[in-house]
């Protein structure tokens, strides 16, 4: 087994296994730790449940089902309660992978396009899924010559930009906080130099080992990139599927 450090990836490679070399990023890694996260959760809400004398766990874990509820039924309609646990399981491995990267060091699954990508692309399916259940197959390829058959091209990129900006939105959103604070933190340490470094003696010593500049000052910055944003992305993107699962469901 070679442990290769690139950046912010850890690239394991195993070598000899039935089915060739495997190898396992970062992103993956902490997939399965948010994953991990998220069964524990469920699994420490659901048990143990009452009819009455209900404890505050319990009523926790009724009011998140019933605001999923009336979050997919407000947007979809009652009609799609089936989409109920996979918007769910959207949302909170969404949350839970944004707000991994506030833990000192630790990789975000959401900071790596392939993950959004994954999501978009089975949401896309479920919208082609739906567009052919309504129109038919014949009705779904003659929507791309819509108005006109030269609008082919133009209907098949509009088709495929669905996933990729519902992606590049999220992962857009939760890197650029990532790089933005990891730029705030580097310019606050060498401004802590800057400015210790004033003091006769020990003014290096104390600017190298005492950033003071870095200590609350980026915690006002985190409230957006890290919390605001960690949270608000899931919601638009988990809102956005029920839309087009909504609108593509609908006969043209």
């Amino acid at each position: 087994m070679d442990i290769d450090l690139h950046g912010s990836w850890y690239v394991t490679i195993i070598e000899g296994t039935p089915i060739g070399d495997i190898h396992i990023t970062m992103t993956m890694i902490m997939g399965w730790i948010v994953l991990l996260i998220l069964s524990l959760l469920c699994f420490v809400l659901g048990r143990n449940l009452k009819v009455t004398n209900i404890s505050r766990r319990q009523a926790l874990a009724e009011w998140i089902v019933e605001a999923l509820n009336k979050f997919v039924r407000g947007n979809m309609g009652t009609e799609f309660d089936a989409y109920i646990p996979f918007v769910g399981a959207v949302f909170g491995t969404a949350i839970i992978s944004n707000l991994i990267s506030l833990v000192g060091g630790v990789w975000s699954p959401t900071a790596d396009l392939a993950t959004e990508l994954g999501w978009a692309v089975v949401v896309f399916i479920m919208i082609t899924y739906h567009k052919i259940k309504a129109n038919g197959m014949g009705g779904y390829l003659k929507g791309y010559l819509d108005p006109i058959a030269p609008m082919l091209p133009l209907n098949i990129i509009s088709e495929l930009a669905t996933p990729v900006s519902m992606a590049c939105r999220h992962f857009g959103n939760i890197l650029s906080g990532m790089v933005i604070s990891a730029l705030i933190y580097g310019a606050l340490g060498v401004a802590s130099q800057a400015l210790l470094g004033l003091i006769p003696v020990i003014g290096t010593w104390l600017g190298t080992h005492i950033p003071i500049l870095e200590i609350g000052l980026p915690a006002v910055t985190s409230l957006y990139f890290d919390w605001f944003s960690g949270l608000i992305q899931p919601f638009i993107f988990c809102t956005l599927t029920c839309i087009f699962i909504k609108q593509a469901s609908e006969t043209e």
